[in-house]
């Protein structure tokens, strides 16, 4: 009985042994195994990890090399599925990665195999990424859609691709000669540094095509294809860059556009990276978004080893795509610059040597047709950002003041040689006619601008009133339609004494930039306060900049000049808008100034009657003090203000300006 129970107990622990073997088939420690592999390839650590074929340390580098353009992202890996098949097992790998907005998935196999009591993975760069071989790494690119063009009216191409060569030294090229030697060669050839240049070359890689300097390849390029080429190593490479008509056409108002420097790429907070292109300045910079569009993003397989001279050179190119995010387009960025115009007025202003400004608009919409900065601006927008004393432009206001308390054109007013005001002695500018001293008439008074007998008009003329003439006339108000940074001009509220009658002749505190001075005039044209408009389409990117300002942009280029007076912020309109009535009165005056006043030469002038009003401001601590030349004018459908930093007498120096691009305009 005893030994027969005996038998039955070993039967059974036989039975229930050989079930244990047939359920423990080794599928726990493959699962384990394909587990941690996963949480490895993740954390991109994978030294933890046993491999069949690869020490683990030299594995962990291969496969952060693999990975190492997508850092720091990380991908998501799990195991799937296992399939055991006696000592080896397959497991997938899923992996997700997060590129930007979108999400990359694939799956890969892994093999494993039992070694003893151990799985071990076998090693395989195909488990990283489908069918990457030996040697091979991801690489990560932006792709930029086409800039979109800035347009003018009637949508007229402004900036738009324009062909360009890249001259540089292609040291692949140089078959030996001196990289340094070819370098000095071609910097004096093209006018770069040389010194600066041969430097570059120096310190790049053997393989690198080092730039000296972008052409516009159109009729005027000089330096030809045959004496680049004629150096060893040198090189013209053809491209399209978005370009405005000439290097300087409105450069201070559209802005230009480039690759980003690392300045721009460190405070981007990883928005940009190196050979991104960008705008800086203008309205390339401010509607830089909207211009680029969306960067596409291509994930590439492709040799570790590969150069950038292989890639150039290949008939096709030798890396294949493994994911690829389309960019999007920009948009055109419409404005209202009429190109011939604004090419008039920078022509105008090509001799000029100091700062200089030309604004024209269309009153009866507010458009600005041309913006203009000279030579002598060295880059800053002096026709919108510039803050200047307007000087006797400003009895435009004045005199709008004066009508509102009574006065017509025609009402008798006293021009004095002088006129002291607490001390401090004002007077008439140099060659006053002395026929219009005495009891003259507002017209007249107008007409030649006398300063005393508008700063006589201070006690009747409270600062308060000229502020809300000035705001009546869109000057110091916001611009909202605008789309762009401007300085429209500050009148300060208060003002007392001398201050009060420096106000009157456009001094003191009171500050335009020849924007404001030409919605001034345009406001007399138009019979309304002039709002003026340059962008069309401001809406079709978020987050652009504020049109108007009191201190100016920071994202202009060049600098803008010194200033003692600080500008008050714009109102955010005008309480009082100029009537149709007292704009009529406004041109009457301004018409006197061609008609019977010194600016009898615009008389000449083809096209329909011209109004005018000249001015001159000191500025500075010299003696004699140096002057600003101002000088505005409406012609039709026409306002237009000519402005020079250091320019003597509005009518003699700012007043040719005019007459030459009212002349040139009207001959279309």
């Amino acid at each position: 009985m005893g030994n027969t129970k005996t038998l039955a107990l070993a039967l059974i622990g036989l039975i229930l042994g050989t079930a244990l073997v047939a359920c423990d088939d080794g599928r726990g420690g493959a699962e384990a195994a394909a587990k941690q592999l996963a949480s490895a390839v993740a954390g991109l650590d994978v030294r933890p990890v046993a491999f069949d074929g690869r020490d683990s340390a030299v594995a962990n580098d291969q496969l952060n090399q693999v990975f190492k353009a997508l850092q720091p992202v990380k991908p998501s890996v799990d195991a799937g599925e296992l399939q055991l098949d006696g000592d080896t097992a397959s497991v997938p790998l899923n992996y997700s990665w997060k590129i930007e907005s979108a999400e990359w998935k694939y799956t890969v196999d892994a093999q494993l195999r039992k070694s003893g009591d151990k799985w071990l993975t076998v090693w395989s760069p195909g488990i990283l990424v489908p069918d990457l071989a030996e040697g091979e790494i991801l690489s990560k690119s932006t792709q930029s859609p086409p800039r979109a063009d800035i347009l003018g009216a009637q949508d007229v191409q402004l900036v738009t691709y324009r062909p360009v060569i890249n001259v540089g030294i292609d040291k692949p090229q140089l078959d030996g000669a001196d990289a340094a030697a070819s370098a000095r060669k071609l910097a004096e050839l093209v006018g770069v540094d040389p010194a600066a240049y041969v430097q570059q070359v120096e310190a790049s890689g053997a393989e690198a095509f080092v730039p000296a300097i972008t052409l516009r390849d159109n009729s005027s390029r000089t330096v030809t294809d045959a004496e680049i080429e004629a150096i060893p190593g040198g090189r013209a490479i053809a491209d399209k860059l978005p370009l405005a008509p000439t290097r300087t056409f409105a450069r201070s108002v559209l802005g230009t556009v480039g690759e980003a420097s690392a300045e721009q790429i460190e405070k981007s907070d990883g928005a940009l990276a190196a050979g991104d292109v960008i705008g800086t300045g203008g309205l390339q910079q401010q509607y830089d978004a909207q211009l680029r569009g969306k960067d596409g993003i291509v994930i590439r397989v492709q040799r570790a080893d590969l150069t950038a001279a292989e890639i150039r050179d290949a008939p096709s190119d030798p890396r294949r795509i493994v994911f690829e995010i389309q960019g999007s387009a920009g948009t055109p960025l419409k404005t209202t610059l009429e190109p011939k115009l604004q090419q008039i007025a920078e022509d105008t202003l090509a001799e000029v040597k100091p700062a200089s400004a030309i604004v024209a608009l269309r009153p009866s919409t507010g458009a600005v047709l041309a913006a203009a900065s000279g030579p002598g601006s060295n880059g800053y927008n002096t026709a919108m950002l510039g803050q200047y004393a307007p000087g006797s432009t400003f009895k435009v206001v004045d005199s709008l003041a004066m009508l509102r308390n009574g006065l017509s054109p025609e009402s008798k007013v006293e021009c004095t040689p002088t006129l002291t005001v607490d001390g401090r002695t004002f007077k008439n500018a140099e060659g006053y006619p002395k026929d219009s001293l005495g009891s003259v008439t507002l017209r007249d008074a107008f007409a030649h601008s006398c300063n005393t007998a508008f700063i006589a008009a201070r006690d009747k003329v409270t600062q308060a009133q000229l502020e809300s003439a000035a705001t009546s006339l869109g000057v110091a108000v916001e611009a909202p339609k605008l789309g762009a940074d401007a300085f429209l001009g500050s009148v300060p509220g208060e003002a007392e004494g001398t201050e009060h009658a420096a106000a009157m002749i456009g001094q003191g505190r009171v500050l335009m930039s020849p924007l404001a001075a030409a919605v001034m005039a345009g406001s007399v044209a138009k019979g309304a306060p002039v709002s003026p408009v340059l962008v069309l389409n401001p809406d079709a990117a978020s987050g652009t900049a504020p049109a108007t300002t009191a201190e100016g942009t920071p994202s202009a280029e060049g600098t803008a000049p010194a200033s003692t007076v600080s500008a008050e912020a714009p109102a955010p309109a005008a309480e009082k808008p100029v009537t149709k009535d007292e704009a009529a009165s406004l041109a009457d005056l301004m018409r006197a100034v061609v008609t019977s006043g010194h600016a009898g030469f615009l008389a000449e002038v083809p096209g329909g009657p011209v109004g005018a009003k000249t001015g001159t401001a000191e500025f500075g601590k010299e003696n004699p003090p140096k002057t600003h030349a101002w000088i505005i004018a409406t012609q039709g459908d026409l306002a237009v203000a000519v402005f020079v930093e250091d320019g003597g007498l509005g009518a003699t120096t700012s007043g040719p300006l005019l007459k030459k691009f009212l002349t040139a305009a009207a001959a279309g």
